[in-house]
């Protein structure tokens, strides 16, 4: 058999025999042979019997006319018209997979060997149907070859599934949908995916983690190449097996990465990959993230949150329900200290916000953040040898902390900002615990930015706004910064010079302890912040180079300070020994004629003479009893 190589606009079956049959399927036209099709096919033999009985019909005034014609050109001519009358016109407007399929179902009908792949199967399925080529009409037939393939290598498979499940697309769905394989492809992936045995997904065992998890999520991969219909509908399958949630998100967050732009931030969509409009991809994203589980998946992902912050920003442009943003920011609020500063910084789209960056959003991202620290289960806790309850306060102390950490420098950003009002910074600052922060330095670093940036608020709200800090809580490089920052207000600057003196004081009375020189300090003099958290294993190293560096600081001003004594007494002690080599009355007259002041004598005389006399009794004394 060949093909013109004129873009398959005609197809010819190169047997040594003129066509009988022509078939036209799409924009292909097949020119075979009557009887291998009729042999296969009980539809073309319906249609060929009944195009031979029209034509026998009409014999007759084919041959009366031409009886009549007495020219040899219109001879010719009539019997091309002969011809082309006996030659059998078929036509499949809507045939199912196309012409391709048409044509691997023709090969099949002369006996040429077809290879089946689940690429091809469903279509092939669909094509043996459309022509009757059933088991009872001839044996060994296309339907009960493509239904064993199915059967016994597609469906055991959960790659194989998909690919198939991927070709029942489009022109092929209604009749693949009558057929079964739709469903039958479906329920193979659902029960494949649930599977805990790696052999059963059509990979390598070594491809899996102990888990039975696909390494790499291959199948993922393949599941991204469905179109929405087909997604949504195996989406709500695998969820009413109640599945694994990390199966059910990894499948929705694969999916919203390949098809809605803007959700993988750091990676690019395959230009394979179809594009979606604005109101598909709207309706694609609602029904990703109405779908996610409510607990979290994706433990071993990288960055999970950032593809939820993606989703966040996808949903603001597109417009998504609000529901759908409401979904999204509880799951970011639920894992928040797994984010970084960049996924914060979410632009505001709402013309009726006034901040560059949608704070109000945030605020309520951080309100589910400290819900979900107060019902911290059990499976979140971090597990170690000294009980559940000392376990599940350390997990919530980490969490605070990192939390921390990270609001500290979402406000350093966002305090710039010159429609920031005090209220919004202030409830910002105020929303977490006080154990969230360990020392105040990134806090006073945003409240320093704020004033800066905002040098026409009140006196009134400049107290407020550095009344967020605890000046217990600074170190001394921030003590030192803010005694002399002149944009906090005075009673602020008190404050701070009043806590950096206790900080001298603790850490000198600490090095002391360190030599042995008084004894423990009382742990009632230090911060109650440091004495609630100083039995966390999570802080301890964290608190110990904090106080090194203090103390470190604190040496090396002390150092500092001892050598300028140390330079005075040298001086005073060279300024003595000058005193003592001029004499009484030539120093009393070096220092009048340096300094331009005079000395009255009665008062260095009324001393000096009762030294001497004094040094000279106990000098004659010890020489009298030496002698003695």
């Amino acid at each position: 058999m060949a093909e013109s190589s004129s873009k398959r606009q005609a197809w010819f079956c190169t047997t040594g025999l003129p066509s009988d049959v022509v078939v036209d399927v799409g924009d292909m036209s097949f020119h075979l042979h009557k009887f291998p099709l009729m042999a296969r096919s009980k539809k073309l033999l319906e249609v060929i019997t009944e195009h031979e009985a029209n034509s026998n019909s009409a014999g007759g005034v084919v041959t009366a006319r031409k009886e009549c014609e007495e020219d040899d050109e219109n001879d010719e001519i009539q019997e091309e018209e002969e011809k082309a009358d006996n030659v059998c016109h078929v036509t499949f407007p809507d045939f199912p997979g196309g012409s391709e399929a048409f044509e691997t179902a023709a090969k099949f009908c002369y006996a040429v060997k077809i290879e089946l792949s689940p690429s091809n199967v469903a279509p092939l399925r669909c094509a043996g149907e459309a022509l009757e080529m059933t088991e009872e009409y001839c044996e060994g037939n296309l339907i009960s070859k493509t239904e064993r393939f199915l059967s016994q290598t597609v469906l055991r498979s959960l790659r194989d599934s998909i690919r198939t499940l991927k070709t029942c697309e489009d022109d092929l769905l209604p009749m693949a949908e009558s057929l079964g394989i739709v469903q039958r492809c479906i329920d193979s992936v659902v029960s494949k995916a649930s599977a805990s045995d790696p052999s059963l997904f059509g990979w390598p065992v070594n491809e899996f983690t102990n888990s039975g998890a696909v390494a790499g999520d291959r199948w993922f991969d393949e599941l991204v190449f469905l179109n929405p219909p087909l997604f949504k509908r195996l989406i709500t399958a695998i969820k009413s097996r109640d599945l694994n949630p990390e199966i059910v998100e990894n499948c929705l967050i694969s999916y919203a990465k390949k098809h809605i732009p803007g959700v993988n931030r750091g990676g690019r969509r395959s230009s394979s990959s179809s594009v979606l409009s604005e109101i598909e991809q709207k309706e694609l994203l609602e029904t990703v993230v109405l779908n996610l589980p409510v607990e979290n998946g994706v433990r071993s992902a990288p960055a999970p949150v950032a593809v939820f912050f993606g989703m966040l920003r996808a949903s603001n442009i597109l417009n998504a329900s609000n529901a759908c943003r409401a979904t999204l920011e509880r799951k970011i609020g639920s894992q928040l200290e797994q984010a970084t500063l960049d996924d914060l910084l979410m632009p505001s789209y709402s013309y009726l916000t006034e901040t560059l960056y949608d704070v109000d959003c945030f605020q309520r991202i951080l309100t589910h953040f400290l819900r979900s620290v107060e019902e911290t289960s059990p499976a979140d806790v971090i597990e170690n040898d000294d009980g559940g309850a000392d376990n599940e306060n350390s997990a919530r102390s980490v969490r605070l902390l990192l939390a921390g950490k990270l609001i500290d420098g979402y406000l350093s950003e966002i305090a710039s900002d010159a429609n920031l009002k005090p209220d919004k910074f202030l409830e910002l600052a105020f929303a977490l615990p006080e154990q969230s922060r360990l020392y105040d330095d990134g806090l006073y670093r945003s409240v320093d930015i704020y004033l800066k940036a905002h040098p026409w608020i009140t006196e009134a709200d400049r107290e407020r706004i550095s009344g967020v800090l605890d000046c217990r809580k600074l170190t001394l490089e921030a003590c030192t910064h803010a005694a002399q920052n002149e944009r906090l207000p005075l009673r602020a600057v008190v404050q701070v010079l009043f806590f950096e003196q206790l900080q001298l004081r603790h850490a000198i009375a600490g090095t002391l302890i360190s030599t042995g020189g008084i004894g423990p300090l009382n742990t009632a003099e230090r911060p109650r912040e440091m004495a609630a958290l100083e039995d966390e294993s999570v802080v301890e190293a964290e608190v110990a180079v904090r106080d090194n560096q203090v103390l470190r600081l604190d040496m090396d001003s002390m150092r500092t300070r001892v050598h300028h004594l140390e330079r005075e007494c040298s001086t005073m002690k060279k300024a003595i020994e000058k005193i003592h080599k001029v004499g009484p009355t030539g120093w009393r007259g070096s220092l009048t004629k340096k300094f331009g002041c005079k000395f009255k004598t009665q008062v260095c005389d009324s001393h000096e003479p009762t030294i001497v006399e004094a040094r000279k009794a106990r000098t004659h004394r010890r020489h009298h009893h030496h002698q003695e």
